[in-house]
C-alpha cells in the first residue's frame, strides 16, 4: 500500500495505509508523553494495530528530536555566531548522552568568575558537539561503503582467516610436539582433562586491568538517541521487526534485534551444549582463553597443550567491525542476523551488541531489560534514552519470576557430591584461594540440605522426612537457621559467577562419563564409578521420551552448581521485601528451597529512574490500579507523571460472537476447577465439543487449556478413547511445544496445512492447535484470517488460592497498599 502522511497537531505520522481514528489518536498521545518524558500505560485490543502505532508514533517522535537536536548544534557551531546562553541549554535539554552540568557556584562569586566560567563550557559544549559530529560523518561514510562493497569485504576477510587459521594450526602442531617431550608436573592427568582444572582466580581489578589492552573499546561510538523496544517472545519481537520493515520507517531506521546465545550462536559447539547456562559459561570460557593466549609471552614454557574449548573463531575484532556495520545498515530479523553472522564468520551475538550505540532502536525480551547484571553486560544504557515494554499485562509476574529462583534437594546433593570428588581428584593443582572457596561452597549445601532435614551424603531420592510442608522465612532468618550467616555470600557468589567453576563441574562429570569404564579398576576409579551410578540416579531424562538421540543431546542438564549460583544471586541482591520458601516434600530430593521476590518495584525503580520516558503496553492492561500502585507508585513515580489512554476495537461488534458453553453434547455440565477437570468425563466432554466445532468451523482452530500439563492429560485421554482419531478426520492436530526453538517450526507446520486444505477436496478441512494460556502461542502472535477462524478457551487458569507463595504476595501487597508504604 502506498505511504499515508498524516498530520496531527501540526505533527506529521507517516503510515503505511489510513489509519483509524483510534491509531491516529493512539500516536498523537504516544508522542507527547515521549515528548513531555512522562509514563504512559497504553491500552489497545489485539487487532487494533497497536505495533504499528507505536512504530510510527515512536519514530515520528524520534525523528523530530532528532531535527530539532541538529538544528540547534548547527547553530551552535554556525561560525557567523557564537553560541548564546540559550542555544548552549536547548541543545544540553536535547541530548540524551551529555548530562546537563549540576555544578553548584556560590552566590558571592564575582562576574568575572561567573563569566568565565559560562565561557568554557560554551568552548567545551561547541568541542564537544564538533566531535560527535565528525564521529556521525565517518559512521555514514563507513556505512555507505560497506552498502557499496559489503559482500567483497566480508569475502576477503574469510580468505584472510582461512590463511591465518591455516598458519596458527601449524604452529600449534609444532609446539605439541615440543611439548610431548615436557617432563609432567603435579602427577597424570587424562588425555584433555587439563581444561577442567580451575584456573588462578583473578580479582576484578585484575580483570578490568586485563580487558584494557583488548581494543574493544574501539568499537565504542556516540550514544544517540535511542528507543529500547521489549516484548516477551522471541516470536513477538520477530513480527514487531516484520512490522518495521514494512512502515514508512523500514528503510531509515537503524534496528538491532538483541537475543539470547541460543538464538544467535552460530558456533556449533556452543550451541550443541542446548542449556543457555552451559552456552554462556562455554563462551564466555572461550572469550577468556583468546585474552589469556594473547598475554602469554611467546619466551615462556609451554605446557601440554588443551585439546578442547579453543577460542572462538567467529570472534575477532575486524569481523565484529564488519559485522556491526552490516546490521546497522538495513533492518534485519533474528533469522537474518544468524544467516548475516554465518556468511560473515562473525558472532551475530556479539556483532548486535557492538551495533547498540548507534542504533536508534534496540529490540530486545523482557529479562534483557528487567535484569539489571544482564543489563549492564549487554552494554544497554538507559540514561535519557526511550523504553517501551510491549505486551505487558504480565510484567509484574515477569520482573518476580525473573528474580525469584529455586533449587531442589537433588540438585543441592549433586552439586555437592560432583564438587567434592572435583576437589578430591585435582587438590594437589588448585591454588588456595580455590580450595578456600570451594570449601565453603561445600559448606553452604551440607547447611542448605541440613535445613531441609537431609544429609548430603546419602542419596536423597531415599531419604524420607517425618514432616511435610512449607515454611516462609526471612533471609536473615533463613540464613542464621542454615548456620551459614558466618560466611560472605557476596565474595562466594562473585566467586561462582567469576571463576567458571559451574562449568568445568559440567566438563568434569562429562569427561568421566565417556572415560570412566575403560579405566582400571584402581580404588580412586571405583569411588569415581560409584559416584557416577549416584549421578545417573539423580539426573532425571528429558520430559519427551520419543526424543531422538540428538534431541537428548540438546537437552542434557546443566550442572546443579548453576542452579545454586542463581540461588545465592537472588539471596545477594534481595533485602526486606524478599523471602525463603522451604518447602519440604516426602523426601530430601523432592524438597526445596525458593526465594520468592514480593516487591518488583525493587528491581524496576532503576529502569523508570533512568529513561527519558517510558511506555506500558499491551492489549487489556486492566486493573491499571496494579500498574500504578505495585510498579510506579513503589517506584518514586508521581502521579502528576503518568498517563493513561485506552481505546475500543476497530471490529464492529456485528463480527464477533462470543459464546459461553455451560455444557456438551451429553448434557454434562462443564466444571473445570482444579478438583474436578481432570475427571474422565469432563475431558470427553470437552473432546466432544471439539469434535462438533471442527465439522462445522473452516479453516483454523485455536484451543487454549490451562497449563502444559493439563494438556498433555487431556491429549493422552483423547488418544486413548478415540476421541484423538474423530478430531483427526476433519482437523490435524497440531501441541504447542515446551521448548522456544520449536514453536516457528510448529507455526509454519500449522498455516501450510491450513493453506494446503483450502485448496484440496478432501475430508480435512483445516488444522486444531492446542495451546497453552500465558505460553508461547497465546501473545503476540497474529492468527488471521484462515488460521484463527475460532478460538476456544478451555476453564480459567485461577492461581492456587492456598499456595504459600500467594498468601505471603497477598498479605505484603495488604499491608503496602494499605500503609502506602513506597521506596
Amino acid at each position: 500500500m502506498a505511504e499515508e502522511s498524516q498530520e496531527m497537531g501540526g505533527i506529521h505520522f507517516p503510515f503505511p495505509f489510513p489509519p483509524y481514528p483510534i491509531q491516529k489518536d493512539f500516536m498523537a498521545e504516544l508522542y507527547k508523553v515521549l515528548e513531555a518524558g512522562k509514563i504512559g500505560i497504553f491500552e489497545s485490543p489485539t487487532g487494533t494495530g497497536k505495533s504499528l502505532s507505536l512504530i510510527c508514533g515512536a519514530l515520528s517522535w524520534l525523528r523530530d528530536f532528532e531535527q530539532k537536536k541538529l538544528q540547534a548544534e548547527a547553530g551552535l557551531l554556525a561560525p557567523a555566531s557564537g553560541p548564546t546562553s540559550s542555544g548552549r541549554n536547548s541543545v544540553l535539554s536535547s541530548s540524551s548522552c551529555q548530562e546537563p552540568s549540576d555544578t553548584l557556584r556560590p552566590a558571592g562569586d564575582p562576574d568575572w568568575v561567573t563569566e568565565f566560567v559560562q565561557k568554557k563550557e560554551e568552548r567545551d559544549l561547541v568541542e564537544r558537539l564538533r566531535e560527535e559530529q565528525l564521529r556521525r560523518r565517518k559512521r555514514e561514510e563507513r556505512l555507505q561503503e560497506v552498502c557499496q562493497d559489503g559482500r567483497r569485504r566480508f569475502a576477503a576477510k574469510r580468505s584472510r582467516q582461512e590463511e591465518e587459521e591455516t598458519e596458527t594450526l601449524l604452529r600449534l602442531s609444532r609446539e605439541m610436539l615440543a611439548a610431548d617431550t615436557a617432563p609432567e608436573q603435579l602427577g597424570q592427568l587424562e588425555c584433555g582433562e587439563e581444561h577442567l582444572v580451575l584456573a588462578e582466580y583473578e580479582s576484578d581489578e585484575e580483570r578490568r586491568g586485563s580487558r584494557a589492552d583488548e581494543g574493544e573499546d574501539d568499537l565504542e561510538e556516540e550514544h544517540i538517541t535511542k528507543i529500547y523496544y521489549c516484548s516477551r517472545t522471541h516470536s513477538q519481537l520477530a513480527q514487531f521487526v516484520r512490522e518495521v520493515q514494512k512502515s514508512p520507517f523500514g528503510k531509515e531506521t537503524r534496528l538491532v534485534s538483541l537475543g539470547s546465545r541460543q538464538s544467535l550462536c552460530v558456533n556449533e559447539d556452543v550451541k550443541s551444549l542446548g542449556s543457555v547456562h552451559l552456552m554462556n559459561d562455554r563462551c564466555v570460557d572461550m572469550q577468556r582463553r583468546k585474552h589469556k593466549k594473547m598475554r602469554i609471552g611467546e619466551d615462556k614454557p609451554k605446557r601440554r597443550r588443551q585439546k578442547m574449548q579453543a577460542s572462538c573463531p567467529f570472534y575477532n575484532h575486524e569481523q565484529m567491525e564488519l559485522l556491526r556495520d552490516e546490521i546497522l545498515l538495513e533492518v534485519k530479523d533474528m533469522e537474518q542476523l544468524v544467516a548475516l553472522g554465518k556468511e560473515a564468520q562473525a558472532c551475530p551475538y556479539y556483532g548486535s551488541r557492538f551495533a547498540i550505540p548507534a542504533a536508534q532502536l534496540v529490540v530486545l525480551p523482557y529479562p534483557m531489560l528487567l535484569h539489571a547484571a544482564t543489563r549492564q553486560a549487554a552494554g544497554i544504557r538507559l540514561q535519557g534514552q526511550v523504553v517501551i515494554i510491549d505486551e505487558a499485562h504480565n510484567l509484574i509476574d515477569t520482573i518476580t519470576n525473573i528474580h525469584s529462583t529455586e533449587v531442589n534437594g537433588s540438585q543441592l546433593c549433586q552439586a555437592h557430591s560432583q564438587l567434592l570428588q572435583y576437589m578430591e581428584r585435582y587438590r594437589k593443582r588448585l591454588k588456595a584461594k580455590n580450595l578456600m572457596y570451594i570449601k565453603q561452597i561445600l559448606y553452604l549445601l551440607d547447611k542448605f540440605v541440613a535445613v531441609l532435614g537431609g544429609n548430603v551424603k546419602q542419596n536423597p531420592s531415599t531419604q524420607s522426612l517425618p514432616q511435610t510442608g512449607s515454611e516462609l522465612q526471612s533471609i536473615n532468618d533463613f540464613l542464621f537457621q542454615s548456620q551459614v550467616d558466618n560466611i560472605n555470600l557476596f565474595k562466594v557468589q562473585r566467586y561462582l559467577e567469576k571463576s567458571m567453576l559451574s562449568r568445568k563441574l559440567f566438563g568434569f562429570t562429562e569427561c568421566f562419563g565417556v572415560v570412566l569404564p575403560s579405566l582400571s579398576d584402581s580404588e580412586e576409579n571405583r569411588g569415581l564409578g560409584g559416584f557416577q551410578q549416584f549421578l545417573k540416579s539423580l539426573q532425571s531424562g528429558p520430559p519427551e521420551d520419543s526424543l531422538e538421540e540428538g534431541q537428548a543431546v540438546a537437552l542434557r542438564p546443566a550442572s546443579p552448581l548453576m542452579h545454586i549460583e542463581a540461588f545465592l544471586e537472588a539471596l545477594t541482591t534481595a533485602n526486606q521485601d524478599g523471602r525463603v520458601i522451604v518447602n519440604r516434600q516426602g523426601s530430601v530430593g523432592q524438597s526445596s528451597l525458593k526465594f520468592l521476590l514480593l516487591n518488583p518495584a525493587v528491581h524496576f525503580a532503576q529502569v523508570v529512574k533512568e529513561c527519558r520516558a517510558l511506555v506500558i503496553a499491551g492489549g487489556t492492561m486492566q486493573p491499571v490500579s496494579d500498574f500504578r500502585e505495585q510498579l510506579l507508585a513503589c517506584s518514586g513515580v508521581e502521579a502528576s507523571r503518568v498517563v493513561e489512554f485506552s481505546c475500543g476495537h476497530v471490529i464492529p461488534p456485528d463480527n464477533i460472537l462470543p459464546l459461553i458453553i455451560c455444557s456438551g453434547p451429553s448434557n454434562q455440565q462443564l466444571e473445570f476447577t482444579y478438583q474436578r477437570r481432570e475427571l474422565p468425563q469432563m475431558m470427553e466432554e470437552t473432546g466432544r465439543i471439539l469434535c462438533n466445532l471442527c465439522n462445522v468451523v473452516p479453516g483454523g482452530m485455536v484451543c487454549f487449556l490451562p497449563s502444559y500439563e493439563y494438556l498433555r492429560q487431556v491429549h493422552a485421554h483423547w488418544d486413548k478413547t478415540g476421541l484423538l482419531a474423530r478430531l483427526s478426520v476433519r482437523k490435524k492436530i497440531f501441541q504447542e511445544p515446551k521448548r522456544a526453538s520449536q514453536v516457528e517450526q510448529v507455526l509454519t507446520a500449522y498455516s501450510t496445512c491450513i493453506a494446503s486444505c483450502s485448496h484440496s477436496e478432501g475430508h480435512l478441512t483445516g488444522a486444531l492447535l492446542l495451546s497453552v494460556v500465558g505460553g508461547k502461542m497465546s501473545e503476540g502472535i497474529n492468527f488471521s484470517d484462515d488460521l484463527g477462524r475460532c478460538v476456544v478457551m478451555v476453564g480459567m487458569p485461577y492461581p492456587n488460592i492456598k499456595s504459600p507463595e500467594l498468601q505471603e504476595k497477598m498479605a505484603y501487597l495488604d499491608q503496602t497498599i494499605r500503609f502506602g508504604v513506597h521506596l
